[in-house]
C-alpha cells in the first residue's frame, strides 16, 4: 500500500502537467479525404494561441497550384483536450485550382501528449447537408518544437511549406514612370503620397522572397485597402477580411530596407482602417498590426537578414 502511494505522489505532478497542457503552438501536418480512390491532398497548418477555453490564429493549406489562410477562432475544452474551430472554408478536394469550389468546414481535434511529442488527431466535417457532397478530411497534426510561443509571441515557426514557384506570382515594385512632357501620375500613387507614412515595425526575415498576408483585425466591417511596396502600388482596392490577401513579393536587394504600406481606401464602418499583416519567409510568420486612415499610411520596414 505504501508503495502505491507513493508513486502515485510521484507520479501526480507529472499528471498534472500533461492535464494543464495548452494548445499554444505552431502545428502542421497532411489532410487526406475519407472516400475511395486517389484524390488531392491538403498540406494543412495551424497557429495557435490559447485565451483560457479560446483559441484564435491562423489556419493554413496548400493545396494543388496555391495557398490559402483565414484567421480563425475556437473554443478548447481543457478537460477532454478537445479544440473546435466551426466555419472554415477548405477548397473542395476534386478540384484543380486552389481558387475553385468551396466547402465549409468544423474541424474538431484531439490533443494528445506524450514523451515522444504532442500531436492534434481530428477531422473536419462538412454541414450534415453537404457531407455526401463534401467529404470528411481527416489529419494528424505534430507540433513543431522549434519555438515556444511564450517566449516569442510575435512569432511562430511552421514547416518549410512554401518558397516561390513557377506557378506562384512574385511580385517586384514596379519602375514609375513620369511624362517629361505630361508630368502627370496614376491617381492613387499621388493620393498616397499625399499621406504621411508612419513606420510600425522592422522586420528582419532570412529570405529575398517573401509572402505577406493581409487580414482585417477585428470585426469584418468593409475595410478596403491598397498595398504598396516602395512607393508603387501592387495591390488596388481589395476588402480585406478573414481571408487573406496573399502577396508575393521579391525584395530589392539594392536597398537596405523594403517599405510595404497599406493605404487605407476607406474606413469601414469602425474607423480607423486595421489589418493584421503576417510575412513569411519561408521559415518564419512575424505578425504586425497595422493602422491607417486617411491621413496616413501603416507601413512596415523589411531587411534581409545578413
Amino acid at each position: 500500500m505504501r508503495k502505491i502511494l507513493l508513486s502515485l505522489i510521484i507520479l501526480c505532478p507529472f499528471l498534472g502537467k500533461v492535464h494543464a497542457q495548452k494548445i499554444d503552438g505552431s502545428w502542421y501536418g497532411k489532410a487526406d479525404a475519407v472516400i475511395e480512390g486517389t484524390h488531392n491532398n491538403y498540406l494543412t497548418e495551424l497557429v495557435l494561441k490559447q485565451k483560457g477555453n479560446q483559441v484564435e490564429g491562423i489556419f493554413g493549406y496548400y493545396f494543388r497550384n496555391g495557398y490559402q489562410s483565414y484567421v480563425v477562432k475556437g473554443t478548447y475544452d481543457k478537460n477532454s483536450r478537445t479544440i473546435s474551430i466551426r466555419e472554415m472554408p477548405v477548397v473542395y478536394f476534386r478540384e484543380n485550382t486552389i481558387d475553385g469550389v468551396e466547402c465549409m468546414m468544423h474541424f474538431i481535434g484531439t490533443l494528445r501528449v506524450s514523451k515522444v511529442g504532442s500531436s492534434i488527431r481530428g477531422s473536419f466535417m462538412a454541414d450534415p447537408k453537404y457531407q455526401n457532397v463534401c467529404p470528411e478530411l481527416r489529419v494528424l497534426y505534430s507540433l513543431d518544437t522549434t519555438i515556444n510561443l511564450e517566449d516569442e509571441p510575435e512569432a511562430a515557426i511552421t514547416r518549410k511549406f512554401w518558397q516561390p514557384a513557377i506557378e506562384d506570382k512574385v511580385v517586384v515594385a514596379p519602375e514609375i514612370k513620369v511624362d517629361k512632357i505630361n508630368p502627370t501620375t496614376n491617381p492613387l500613387i499621388e493620393a498616397f503620397k499625399k499621406r504621411a507614412s508612419v513606420v510600425t515595425n522592422d522586420v528582419a526575415v532570412a529570405a529575398d522572397s517573401v509572402r505577406v498576408s493581409f487580414y482585417d483585425n477585428g470585426d469584418v466591417d468593409g475595410d478596403t485597402i491598397s498595398v504598396f511596396l516602395n512607393g508603387a502600388p501592387i495591390v488596388e482596392k481589395q476588402m480585406i477580411t478573414a481571408r487573406a490577401i496573399n502577396v508575393y513579393i521579391k525584395l530589392d536587394p539594392t536597398k537596405e530596407y523594403n517599405e510595404i504600406s497599406m493605404f487605407a481606401e476607406n474606413l469601414g464602418r469602425i474607423p480607423p482602417n486595421t489589418a493584421l499583416m503576417v510575412v513569411y519567409d519561408g521559415t518564419t510568420w512575424q505578425e504586425v498590426y497595422l493602422t491607417s486612415n486617411l491621413s496616413q499610411n501603416g507601413t512596415v520596414r523589411i531587411k534581409r537578414k545578413k
